[in-house]
Formats: structure tokens, sequence, C-alpha cells
């Protein structure tokens, strides 16, 4: 029988992990049913893009925190973006979005849809509920989700995002920080 130390199944477990947090969102109640969540897992090169991005964003004048989450980006295994667009549910009767209805609000496509918005909260609080439950570290950060938009690495309908650093040791180092 052969020892296999915890460490070497680490990364394993944190995508294992990623993915049932991607179920749990994916199968979040949705407005009206309509699904327009973007989900996915970055891992090593990709999560070192996104720091590096998050530090030049910094030093053009984002704030001083895009550079410590950027330092924790590094120390997960993996990191979920979860991300919505800003198209609306179609509905007559609505105004929470600040316009009388969908097809009003539609001829501004950069006002978020709250519906959307909303799905895109439960979907995140799904997920780390699952990573809690797993006793996964992580985190939900808009820096990186915001990084992420910016820089195209979410498709060009996701407007708004979040991310969500993984990683398993002995503290959880996106709250056990300076």
């Amino acid at each position: 029988m052969s020892l296999i130390k915890e460490e070497a199944i680490r990364k394993e477990t944190v995508l294992r992990i990623a993915s049932e947090m991607l179920t749990a969102a994916r199968t979040a109640p949705k407005a009206r049913g309509v699904d327009r969540l973007f989900l996915a897992v970055i891992t090593n090169e990709e999560i070192q893009k996104l720091s590096a991005s998050m530090i030049e964003a910094k030093n053009n004048g984002a704030p001083e925190f895009f550079e410590r989450d950027a330092a924790n980006l590094l120390q997960a295994d993996a990191v979920l973006l979860m991300g919505t667009s800003y198209e609306t549910q179609g509905l007559q009767l609505c105004g929470y979005c600040g316009f009388t209805n969908c097809e009003e609000k539609a001829k501004h496509p950069d006002v978020p849809c709250v519906f959307n918005t909303g799905d895109l909260g439960i979907a995140i609080g799904a997920a780390v509920s699952v990573g809690a439950d797993r006793r996964i570290d992580n985190r939900v950060m808009y820096s990186a989700g915001y990084i992420a938009v910016k820089t195209g690495l979410t498709p060009p309908e996701v407007k708004l995002a979040y991310a969500i650093p993984l990683s398993v040791s002995a503290k959880n180092p996106f709250f056990d920080r300076k």
C-alpha cells in the first residue's frame, strides 16, 4: 500500500469541490427560469495573469486593496468566476431598475437588470455554502471579478462578475491577512 500525503491530493480536492460549487450555482433558482449566468474555474497561469492585471489596475488608479487581493489570488489553487449579463427579463411590469419596464430598460444596456444581479447573488450564496460545507477556504471578491470582466476573461456579454478564490490550508489566506 502506498502512502499518499495530503499535499499530493490538495489541488485535485480543490478542483472537485470547485465543480460542486459551480453545480450548486447552476442549479440555484433563477428569475422566470431564465439562466444568464457565466460560471468558470481558472487555475495556474490564468490565476497569475488575473493577479498581474489587478496589480496593473492598482498602479493605474484602482484602490489599494486590489494589490492585496491580487496577492491573495496567488495563494489559491483555483478561482471561480461567476458573472451575468445586463439583458432584461422582458417584463411588462417591474421598474426595479429605475425604468418603467424592460422595454424601456433595454434602451440603456449599461444598466443592470436587478433580476440577473439577484440571480447571481443567489448563485454565489449557493456556491460558497457548498465550499463552507466542504471546509474549503474561500472568499467572494469583487475586485478580481471586476478585473476579469475588464480584461476580457469573461465573455463580452458578461458585464458584472465576482471571483471566489479557493484554497486548502491551515489558516484561510483570504481572511487571515494583513
